[in-house]
């Protein structure tokens, strides 16, 4: 490690120190004074329970910045070497201040038997630990890049292995400050003559093998010249943000998830799924029932077609439910119309003015009413608001194995494929988005593409 990483990270603990008693003595000042930071408003009546500032120093400021420290020491907020963004850094705060202030409560309550003598001194100074920690934080890093501009603190990295180094990592050494990228060299013998010249801090495998005479050379090279030594994963250099490091009791093992949709994402996905299509359903009963029965009057019953897709993990079939846009026996003549398929780039079945379809289905599909009844099946599980279209057993066994990633979460009645072009779009781009979706899942991602869901329904022309 760098010294002045370690000499950076052992400084934010006085500066810590520093801001919460900045803090605590703004706070009781202000109590002082009857403010209570609403301009031109007085809600304060004068306190009477307040102590001396010698006592409060004595009693309440000392103690209060030892908890503050070791609660913040507890949530890892004293790393000397942190990869945590800023915003998972400012969250870390505001925990800690809040835990703070708990602990300071729970303390009068339970131990002292009686009530913190000014409440909103307390909210005060919840307020301006975490407002004067982040800006000390904030002068650490300044200066912390102050000093990397004039060269101090600069990590020298060097790559090694017969493969080049993944696109991703070679961007993040390029970019970053607190990074040198000397290149990449394809042997041990490359690495020594660089050595020679410039000793890098850290060397960075790309190929790695237990079974390889090379990687136990490089490792112990580095270990004897007290050269920091990391390797790439060998597969899934691609999509790093789902590999995550789990331990087989000490020993550590990166875990390679298909998606981030998974835990308590998934758990939340599934409730937003079941409140929603339940809301959309009662709001949308009176639309259903008069496009049921405008398919009655105007091509008879059934008025709803079963559809047998692959559902979830490409193994069980699922029912989607659709209000019926084509004649009765539209099945049976598919085979007949399949010479005529004008999508020539996969394995999906289309036909620009199919002739199965209805008039009234034509007015169906060109706003996507057709695919309302598919609320039941997000309703009972077997798919969700937003995921990749669901597809025919037929087209899915023509499926190549990247294309059967797409199985990794339910099928949804829309999608990031459907807003960005759909039918328009050539099978393997649809695939790409639809892989992207798996793979970069959130919850404002599925908020998003419902409402532009929307603009895309009201505003394109008839599907093929």
């Amino acid at each position: 490690m760098k010294r002045s990483e370690v000499l950076l990270g052992l400084l934010r603990l006085p500066m810590d120190a520093l801001a919460v008693s900045a803090a605590l003595l703004l706070s009781f000042r202000l109590r002082e004074a009857n403010i209570d930071l609403v301009p031109r408003v007085q809600l304060l009546d004068p306190s009477h329970t307040l102590p001396s500032m010698n006592a409060y120093l004595s009693s309440f400021v000392t103690p209060g910045v030892f908890l503050f420290v070791i609660v913040a020491a507890l949530l890892g907020l004293y790393a000397l070497r942190t990869t945590a963004s800023a915003w998972r850094e400012i969250g870390s705060i505001i925990v800690a201040a809040l835990l703070w202030l708990i602990a300071v409560i729970a303390w009068y309550f339970l131990v002292e038997r009686e009530l913190f003598y000014s409440r909103i001194l307390l909210a005060h100074a919840a307020f301006f630990i975490i407002l004067f920690v982040t800006l000390g934080r904030s002068a650490v890093v300044l200066l912390q890049r102050a000093l990397l501009r004039c060269g101090i603190g600069i990590r020298l990295v060097i790559s090694v292995g017969a493969l080049p180094i993944a696109a991703i990592a070679r961007d993040v050494l390029a970019r970053d400050i607190r990074y040198e990228y000397l290149g990449h060299v394809p042997d041990l013998d490359s690495l020594r003559s660089i050595r020679a010249r410039c000793t890098p801090d850290l060397v960075i495998q790309t190929d790695p093998s237990p079974q390889s005479e090379m990687t136990m050379q490089i490792i112990e090279d580095c270990r004897s010249h007290h050269i920091g030594y990391a390797f790439l994963p060998p597969v899934f250099a691609d999509v790093p943000h789902l590999l995550e490091v789990r331990h087989l009791g000490l020993v550590p093992m990166l875990q390679f998830m298909p998606t981030p949709l998974d835990g308590w994402g998934r758990v939340l996905k599934r409730l937003f799924d079941l409140v929603m299509s339940i809301v959309l359903l009662v709001v949308l009963s009176p639309l259903l029932l008069l496009l049921a029965l405008g398919i009655v009057i105007t091509s008879g019953l059934p008025i709803f077609y079963v559809s047998r897709r692959v559902g979830e993990h490409g193994k069980a079939k699922i029912s989607a439910l659709k209000f019926r846009s084509m004649i009765r026996n539209a099945d049976e003549k598919k085979a007949e119309l399949l010479t005529k398929n004008e999508r020539s780039d996969g394995p999906l079945f289309k036909l620009h003015s199919d002739p199965r379809i209805t008039p009234f289905g034509r007015f169906l599909r060109r706003f996507d009413l057709d695919e309302l009844p598919q609320l039941f099946n997000v309703l009972i599980g077997q798919m969700s608001l937003v995921g990749p279209r669901p597809h025919l057993p037929e087209e899915v066994s023509r499926y190549a194995p990247r294309e059967r990633r797409v199985f990794a979460v339910k099928p949804g009645i829309t999608g990031l494929a459907q807003i960005s072009g759909r039918s328009d779009l050539l099978f393997q781009e649809e695939v790409r988005l639809d892989l992207r979706y798996i793979e970069e899942w959130s919850p404002l991602m599925d908020l998003w593409i419902l409402w532009r869901t929307i603009f895309v329904v009201l505003g394109r022309r008839s599907r093929l």
